[in-house]
């Protein structure tokens, strides 16, 4: 193990605190204790079989499967043979049992709009799409595309395709014409569900606008669908485009849910990852049902009584694991949040958990350290005692956030469970459970049910506690990815071609004495100074603790001689000023920390990074300004795309013809 490595274990992890969960709320949970739970993750992790075959039986099937799991990575499927509906499971099942008149759903509009559907109301509404999309010449199997923002009707979209068995993806309705042609042109819908135009930051965004400009290019779009969301009136092709409002008045109230094998095609969701051409990960809409619902339930502590809110868009698979199915098969009800969660107050987010009484929140750790930046002052003038649990997932989470989170946001009294997981991986495998797994600030948490994760090295071999190396998962689970849409030999090279029998997540990670996880980042965004391997993990954490820093990005820059050098990126946090003073600061933060070869090259100060909706920073950007003076990629699918010029300029600025 290189020295980098072992003052990270030494620093970071070794030094990390084991935080206990109360004994007052652990017999509040379902299991009813730490003890019960800690005995049925290890009975999930010994019989997994038993396990996933004990879950799936708490949901609704209309035929039982022949076996449970079938075949081993990458080829395997679950409940092999078994039949049900995932829409059944989400609405219908909850209404069986007398719960029709549970709020199911609360939009609220970026303009202050709003709507409410309790569990009846959805699925009457669900039933009438579904009717909609079968007039339309939809059936079980085909692929429907929603390019959609936070809308009541992506929710109700989403559930009438599970309902009638069409594949369907959502892509982010923030992205550019060109990402939304290659993601139409390689899924190849029959029908595209979109809105006339949305809400971004108080900026109208017109849709459908971009539809017209690339439909003709997809020969297997039949009909547009379109909410009118503002009133903008775009134009409307006759024969093709139909609004959404005008066939809802037409269509029943009723739809039998579609029976559907367990392991047919849900979901098609598209990653870019760091780089090249979007992939269609394909995950099996009712196996993705049964794991989510047992995940959710326990990640967040899950009771009928919850109000919960996903802060992630529906463009990104988070909203669909948590937000949607996580949720719905839980019984609970979701709160849905059409803009930023700083706009048009910076304190918007706190406004909503007042104003919902919101218990579970499910976020980003970018969107805690922006709530960090602001101020107690700002967090103050609101009641948030409602708060119970929060969970996140999307960035490595440092221990000084974490402890924020639970001391000033929650006052003390919250539960804060972090999580790794992917768009392949779908929920989390790595995590703990709220209120009964002990957490260590920072961790990604241990292996959770039914999941058997490793870290091995470069050629495949496991490698001892505490020590860096290749995160891997080495056996099946309902909701990971079964191929790629279309592309089944690029699913084998990119998941299985690295370890022989392994699911390859390409995350650097270790796994401590305790059996926590710390993942500290991709390995393409690991870099080498003068021969010690940085993770950017670490380096950020660095610079985290000076309190003057709301977030942090490091990337490794090319250097002649060193190979590579560190580079940070930082905002400041309320109150605070870009100084040489505080330039050296973060020197000495790095330094102290890590190590005189660690000291970085340039600090830049933005007012913001560049972040995707759902709140992962893209490093990729961020290097590409600093190494060409510009950005040739698409960023549309950034929160705020106009954050990059900003970036461009300040670096212009600070190195001039250095770029």
């Amino acid at each position: 193990m290189i020295f980098v490595e072992k003052l990270y274990a030494t620093l970071v992890i070794n030094g990390s605190e084991i935080v206990y969960p109360d004994k007052a709320r652990q017999e509040l949970t379902e299991i009813g204790s730490s003890e019960a739970f800690q005995a049925l993750l290890k009975r999930s992790q010994e019989d997994p079989e038993a396990f996933w075959n004990n879950v799936a039986q708490e949901l609704h099937w209309l035929k039982p499967w022949k076996k449970t799991i079938s075949g081993s990575l990458p080829d395997f499927e679950f409940f092999q043979g078994g039949i049900s509906n995932p829409c059944y499971n989400l609405l219908d099942r909850h209404i069986a049992n007398g719960a029709g008149n549970r709020t199911a759903l609360i939009w609220e509009g970026e303009d202050g709009e709003t709507s409410f559907y309790t569990y009846q109301m959805l699925l009457m509404e669900v039933n009438r799409f579904s009717n909609i999309l079968q007039s339309l010449g939809v059936k079980k199997g085909d692929p429907v595309a929603i390019y959609l923002p936070n809308l009541a009707e992506s929710f109700i979209a989403i559930l009438a395709c599970f309902r009638l068995g069409a594949v369907y993806s959502t892509i982010f309705s923030g992205f550019s014409e060109q990402s939304l042609k290659d993601r139409l042109s390689s899924y190849e819908p029959k029908v595209v569900v979109t809105a006339d135009a949305s809400l971004r930051r108080g900026k109208v965004i017109p849709l459908k606008e971009k539809v017209d400009h690339v439909i003709d290019d997809i020969s297997s779009v039949e009909a547009v669908i379109v909410v009118d969301r503002l009133g903008t009136k775009p134009s409307m092709e006759k024969g093709r485009d139909v609004w959404w409002h005008e066939e809802r008045q037409k269509a029943a109230i009723h739809f039998e849910p579609v029976p559907i094998e367990a392991n047919e095609p849900g979901i098609v969701f598209y990653t870019s990852g760091t780089t090249g051409k979007p992939k269609g990960v394909v995950h099996a809409g009712m196996a993705f049902v049964v794991q989510n619902y047992v995940y959710a339930k326990y990640h967040m502590d899950h009771h009928p009584d919850d109000v919960f809110w996903c802060t992630a868009d529906v463009g990104w698979l988070t909203m669909h694991i948590w937000g949607v199915v996580g949720s719905l098969a839980n019984g609970v009800t979701t709160v849905v949040y059409e803009g930023a969660l700083n706009y048009p107050e910076q304190d918007r987010f706190y406004q909503i958990i007042e104003k919902y009484r919101v218990n579970k929140l499910f976020t980003a750790p970018t969107a805690l350290r922006m709530l960090r930046s602001l101020g107690e002052k700002s967090l103050q003038r609101y009641d948030l005692s409602c708060l119970d649990v929060v969970s996140l997932v999307g960035e490595p989470f440092d221990p000084e956030t974490w402890l924020w989170t639970k001391d000033v946001l929650g006052g003390g009294n919250i539960c804060v469970n972090n999580t790794w997981g992917q768009t392949e991986t779908a929920g989390c495998p790595l995590a703990g459970a709220a209120w009964l797994t002990p957490m260590k600030p920072g961790s990604a948490g241990v292996q959770f049910l039914g999941a058997d994760v490793g870290i091995v090295d470069d050629d495949g071999n496991p490698v001892p506690k505490g020590t860096l190396g290749n995160l891997v998962i080495r056996k099946p689970f309902p909701m990971l990815c079964r191929t790629l849409w279309k592309e089944p030999e690029r699913y084998y090279q990119k998941y299985y071609s690295q370890v022989e029998g392994s699911y390859y997540a390409s995350d650097h990670a270790l796994e401590d004495e305790d059996g926590y996880f710390w993942v500290v980042g991709r390995s393409d965004d690991a870099f080498n100074v003068s021969g010690h391997r940085l993770s950017t993990m670490e380096l950020e954490n660095a610079v985290l603790e000076c309190a003057a820093i709301s977030e942090v990005a490091v990337i490794g820059a090319p250097d002649e001689i060193k190979g590579e050098v560190p580079v940070v990126f930082a905002t400041l946090a309320n109150g605070f000023t870009a100084n040489n003073d505080l330039k050296k600061q973060i020197e000495e933060s790095i330094v102290g920390g890590i190590g005189q070869f660690a000291r970085p090259q340039q600090i830049f100060f933005v007012k913001a990074m560049p972040k995707t909706v759902s709140g992962k920073i893209m490093r990729r950007l961020l290097k590409e300004v600093l190494t060409s003076g510009n950005v040739t990629s698409d960023v549309t699918g950034l929160e705020d795309p106009t954050v990059i010029n900003h970036i461009g300029e300040v670096v212009s600025a600070q190195m001039g013809s250095k770029i």
